[in-house]
């Protein structure tokens, strides 16, 4: 069995989970407190952060670009990258638009300072990070709106790791329930398709202690 080090509201985490379960392909979930630094852990991944899968092969990859680079080169289908070369770099640019700018302005200001801030240092959220994370979260939205209303899926007529990466940011901000849906009808929409896949249902499931779940959160008809 391969297994998957992760916490449950890492957005990076997600990614690599929807794209294992996008492929089909059976993990076992290990979750790692990183801010314990486990000596054990860092012997597998000197960085020290998650997510690290061990192959079938035990090989060991670490970082969501690597992984998910690695699962659509070792198991090719369904392809997430795309098909056609241009359709691959515009998801590769969605990606990174998700990984590097929406994660920097939203799911680090809003998710990190909500959930994960007190495992890695003293004091409560930072008031003017949420209201900075709160206001660009509208601007993503609106751009993913523009998306949706002008491609069946995020990066084009499939569905691939723009959508993956997009939703698993998207999810974390769902988790604690702030996000505006009724003000992105367009995202709602999309977000609700990527919600209903197989491959979403175990996300669904997850708890964090000491985390309340917004109400809606597992709710696929929301």
């Amino acid at each position: 069995m391969r297994t998957l080090f992760h916490i449950p509201l890492c957005a990076f985490c997600r990614k690599v989970r929807l794209a294992l379960g996008e492929k089909k392909l059976d993990v076992r979930l290990e979750v790692e407190q990183v801010w314990r630094r486990r000596e054990e852990f860092f012997e597998i991944n000197p960085a020290g952060k998650v997510p690290v899968l061990i192959d079938l092969n035990q090989k060991v990859i670490s970082d969501s670009y690597a992984i998910t680079e690695y699962l659509d080169e070792a198991y090719p289908e369904p392809s997430l990258l795309g098909r056609e070369i241009y359709g691959r770099a515009e998801t590769r640019r969605l990606v990174a638009w998700f990984d590097d700018k929406f994660n920097t302005e939203v799911t680090k200001t809003i998710v990190f300072e909500k959930t994960l801030k007190r495992f890695f240092s003293p004091g409560g959220p930072d008031s003017n990070a949420l209201r900075a994370g709160k206001a660009a979260l509208e601007g993503h939205l609106d751009y993913i709106c523009w998306l949706a209303d002008r491609r069946n899926w995020l990066a084009g007529d499939e569905f691939t790791l723009a959508d993956i990466a997009a939703a698993a940011h998207l999810s974390t901000v769902d988790f604690i329930g702030h996000v505006p849906w009724d003000k992105f009808p367009e995202a709602k929409q999309w977000y609700t398709r990527v919600k209903s896949r197989p491959g979403f249902r175990t996300l669904l499931a997850d708890q964090m202690p000491g985390v309340l779940v917004a109400a809606h959160y597992a709710d696929l008809d929301f």
